[in-house]
């Protein structure tokens, strides 16, 4: 039987996993050490489940069972542990067994039966399910492919668990057993429900942060000031709606109330009676362990850790943050931080303040994640500034500042804000991103509902926060750009940008189209709005210019009739002071055009209306005050818009009877700064609309990916690349390797002579090309490398002397002889594993123009028809390729083929970490590749497609 040397322990099958309930536990590999473990386990359990798990009395394990059930092999025999505190909470083991049931002999036997055990106290929480994506994992691994179970009839909870995996099933009677058997092969339903699990349990381990029913903060100073002392005082001054506790050992014995506060005040957890769902620890470094524990033994569901001298203070405060993050998920507990500047919960319901910031941020509909506290409290500030006031557009939801984010991310608000009901706007600013494969897939389905606007710090290499240990993107951040928008991520520079874009998403619908109406009294700032947008690549409609002394009336009318055109999707309003019988805009009067644009925008059809302005903070403060309670409903974000409708006597009444103004319209200082946001909000409206109608991965009938994984481990086998490391292939198995992707490749022959390339080119026929292929000179036409159009031997011996004369030895050039192809233009096409990103496809043009001018097109792989369409188009020299000044058009179609079948080789075999195709020769009918390198590596033990997981930095 194939077993790993002396049954090593598989360290890659530990995991943390959020629970059902929002709670973690740790699942890995049962050891012999675990024999004591097992048997207080299974004492535990009730006699009802241990009857389902044997089919008979079993009131406890024998000496052999303990043996059996904790000596494993790790590979036909395995037994996986849920843990919570170190102790068992469930457990699950395979053995492989023959086509009769029996223990396997054959290697080649791929059938094992499981079996589970959960502890009555932990069932209902998730945890089988969660063993079960896990155990299935290790069984694919080790060459398994089926599972079969006998399950009790009256054991509905564990049928449950089978039946609902989404795994393909059959399922017998026989005996008064019920035996399930399932493939192991990942199905579309499987990796649904997988991730749907997911989402439920890792959104609800932040419900539980943010919406605690108590909070106790440790480290609360006797005096006044102190890190604790301030986040107590702004937990209530918050007006938090639960219980709070404050919790100091060095509080004099007796003391049990803390003032002026008048809050329960306790030296330990212990003395707290009831539960504690939240702890704000703010305690020095070295004492926040056995706080943890505190917590831990406590039944604390959450901690959020302010104490700093953790990854931020070097090589021991890494390792300090490490065993931070151990020993909290040990009890099953989430952590925010830490040196977190911390989390707040705006609803009516909650009102929690549990972070530095001073005041409590108005209600509002927008999601805040940031991981540093500077941007949080540029953040905070810029809102409030846009937008005092409950219900205004600048309120929040929710916000999150994690600190070096060691725990909890951006990723776990994703999840949670992605079917949140009381937020319409995800807003993150992001210094790392932690797993990018799985952010790129969170922001992918959270976008398809919501907006998710982004802004990326630390974007050149190198520049991460010291606190932030995440592995390195090797590719550059223009291409991290091009994947967030192809996830459907607003991806912005700035942190105004990104207040910019939020407040225009979250308070006007979005756009059906890039048409743009643009109205004002400054035909000056008019224009500078026009010509935005066109830079921003809208269709905006000659400037309306009204009058410099236009009234609010004036400006009702004109927005009304806009917003009621057929050809017009959104509009752009400038404002500037008008002069009226002497005497400047008042702030009255501001707030009557506030009042009068409001009107309009509500009474009309769902249009957004962005609002430009200069010199007139009174106007962008009403613009943005909370809407009227009592007044008419207006479109909500995003809504589809309602048809147009005439302008009526109603849309142009005076000001005193205006119509509801209950429509908050985003203000901005600088027209360009309103046409980019009104950008922005086009684009991903687009992308939305894409995205409903989503493309395929085509299914080739000629692609042999069968033999091509049996070439695969052959050539791993051969070459042995080290753990980590990556190995080109030699040309020969390269090309035969796409080949069997159904992409052929056309054959050099080397030339180390000018005898060998003139019997080359007999091989090939004329006319042939005769090419270096020196690293210094590869695919560089441009140096001398490359003569093209050789017609005979005379011509190719003369060449090949030009060529050693000019370039060095043959020795030093490796010249090879190529068949001449049909003219066309000549692309790239690439395929890179990055350690964090992902699997990436990449195009371009040859040459060295579109390297130096970064034009590449880059998508996420597995690509679809429509993705690779859409990446052809994309690079600003496309037009090369469809016949620009009159040029012949060239194959797109087979272009696009080749893609798709680079994108499914990669994508199939993930030991597949590079190819690359230059030059592909596009011509008017078909290509040709006339250069392949493909590399390949031994493929990791765990990815984003694997069970879910915790990550662990």
């Amino acid at each position: 039987m194939q077993q790993p040397p002396d049954h090593a322990y598989p360290s890659h099958w530990e995991a943390d996993v959020v629970l059902r309930d929002g709670g973690t536990a740790r699942i890995r590999p049962i050891t012999p050490d675990d024999a004591e473990r097992l048997v207080s386990f299974y004492e535990q359990v009730s006699d009802e489940s241990k009857y389902y798990r044997f089919f008979a009395p079993y009131p406890r394990l024998s000496d052999r069972d303990v043996h059996r059930f904790t000596h494993h092999d790790y590979v036909d025999r395995v037994g996986l542990a849920a843990t919570v505190g170190g102790e068992f909470i469930a457990t699950v083991r395979y053995d492989r067994i023959d086509h009769r049931g029996l223990p396997a002999k054959d290697p080649g036997d791929d059938q094992a039966e499981v079996a589970f055990l959960v502890q009555d106290a932990h069932q209902g929480r998730g945890v089988a399910s969660a063993l079960l994506e896990h155990i299935a994992a290790v069984a694919r691994e080790r060459g398994i492919r089926r599972f079969a179970a006998e399950v009790l009839p009256a054991n509905t909870k564990m049928i449950k668990v089978f039946t609902d995996a989404g795994y393909t099933q059959q399922r017998t009677f026989e005996d008064g057993v019920v035996r399930l058997e399932f493939d192991l092969e990942p199905t579309e339903q499987s990796m649904a429900v997988m991730r749907g699990r997911e989402q439920r349990a890792e959104a609800r381990s932040m419900q539980r942060l943010l919406a605690p029913g108590s909070v106790a903060v440790i480290g609360t100073g006797r005096a006044p000031g102190g890190v604790g002392r301030t986040a107590l005082r702004h937990l209530l001054d918050s007006g938090f709606t639960g219980r709070v506790h404050a919790v100091n050992h060095a509080f004099p014995e007796g003391m049990d109330r803390l003032d002026p506060e008048g809050v329960p005040a306790v030296c330990s957890l212990r003395e707290v009676d009831g539960p504690v769902d939240l702890a704000v620890i703010a305690v020095p470094a070295d004492h926040v362990p056995e706080v943890i524990d505190d917590c831990g033994e406590h039944g604390v569901q959450g901690v959020l850790v302010l104490s700093s001298g953790y990854a931020e203070a070097g090589t021991e405060g890494r390792e300090r943050q490490r065993a931070l993050l151990r020993r909290t998920r040990s009890y099953g507990m989430r952590l925010i931080g830490p040196n977190a500047f911390g989390l707040i919960n705006a609803a009516p319901g909650v009102r929690l303040n549990a972070s530095f910031a001073p005041v409590m941020p108005a209600t509002g509909r927008i999601g805040l994640f940031t991981q540093s506290g500077a941007i949080g409290i540029a953040l905070l500030s810029g809102l409030h500034e846009r937008g005092p006031g409950d219900g205004s557009p600048a309120g929040i939801s929710t916000f999150v500042s994690a600190g070096n984010r060691a725990d909890a991310s951006g990723n776990d608000l994703l999840q949670y804000w992605y079917d949140d009901p009381d937020t319409d706007v995800a807003i993150l600013y992001l210094e790392s991103i932690g797993n990018p494969r799985k952010f790129t897939r969170l922001a992918r389905r959270t976008a398809a509902v919501k907006p998710v606007v982004v802004a990326k710090g630390a974007r050149h290499h190198g520049t991460a926060p010291l606190g932030h240990t995440v592995p390195t993107v090797r590719i550059p951040d223009s291409t991290v750009a091009a994947l967030m928008r192809q996830a459907g991520v607003i991806r912005v520079d700035t942190v105004t940008e990104l207040l910019d874009a939020g407040l225009l998403l979250a308070s006007q619908p979005l756009p059906t189209g890039a048409r743009v109406a643009v109205l004002g009294n400054s035909e000056a700032l008019s224009l500078l709005a026009y010509d935005a947008c066109l830079t921003e690549g809208l269709r905006p409609r000659r400037p309306r210019v009204l009058p410099s002394a236009a009234t609010p009336h004036d400006f009702h009318t004109a927005l009304a009739e806009e917003l009621a055109r057929e050809g017009c999707d959104a509009v752009v309003v400038t404002a500037i002071p008008w002069v009226a019988e002497g005497e400047a805009t008042t702030q009255g009067e501001a707030e009557e055009l506030a009042t009068a644009l409001r009107s309009a925008a509500a009474a009309g059809p769902a249009k957004p209306v962005a609002v430009a302005h200069l010199a007139m903070d009174a106007l962008a403060m009403a613009l943005a005050a909370p809407a009227v309670p009592g007044t008419d409903e207006a479109a909500a974000p995003g809504d589809a818009p309602a048809a147009p409708a005439p302008a009526t006597a109603a849309d142009s009444a005076p000001a005193a009877t205006y119509p509801s103004a209950r429509v908050p319209l985003p203000a901005y200082p600088a027209a360009e700064r309103a046409v980019r946001a009104l950008a922005e909000a086009v684009r991903y409206a687009a992308w939305r609309r894409e995205a409903a109608e989503p493309g395929r991965v085509p299914a080739y009938d000629d692609i042999q990916e069968a033999a091509a994984g049996a070439d695969i481990a052959r050539l791993l086998d051969h070459l042995d690349p080290p753990a980590g490391r990556s190995v080109p292939l030699p040309s020969e198995d390269a090309a035969a390797l796409l080949a069997r992707y159904g992409i052929p490749t056309e054959p050099s022959l080397p030339a180390p002579g000018p005898d060998a390339a003139v019997h080359a080119a007999a091989r090939l026929g004329y006319p042939v090309a005769l090419k270096t292929t020196a690293p210094h000179l590869r695919h560089r036409s441009d140096l001398g490398g490359i003569r093209l159009d050789i017609a005979d031997e005379e011509d190719l011996r003369r060449v090949y002397g030009e060529l050693t004369a000019a370039l060095g030895t043959p020795e030093e050039l490796a010249p090879v002889v190529q068949k001449m192809v049909p003219r066309g233009v000549d692309t790239v096409v690439r395929a890179a594993i990055d350690p964090a990103a992902g699997a990436v496809l990449s195009f371009g043009l040859a040459g060295a123009p579109s390297q130096l001018l970064g034009d590449i097109a880059h998508r996420l792989i597995p690509a679809t028809d429509r993705d690779v369409d859409a990446q052809i188009r994309s690079i600003r020299a496309a037009p090369l390729l469809f016949g620009w000044r009159g040029s012949q058009p060239v194959d797109t179609a087979a272009l696009a083929d080749v893609l798709l079948r680079v994108s499914r080789l990669v994508d199939d075999h993930p030991e597949v970490v590079g190819v690359d195709l230059e030059p592909v020769v596009v011509a008017p009918h078909g290509l040709s590749v006339l250069g392949a390198s493909v590399r390949l590596a031994r493929p990791p033990a765990t990815t984003d497609l694997g069970p879910r997981r915790l990550p662990v930095y």
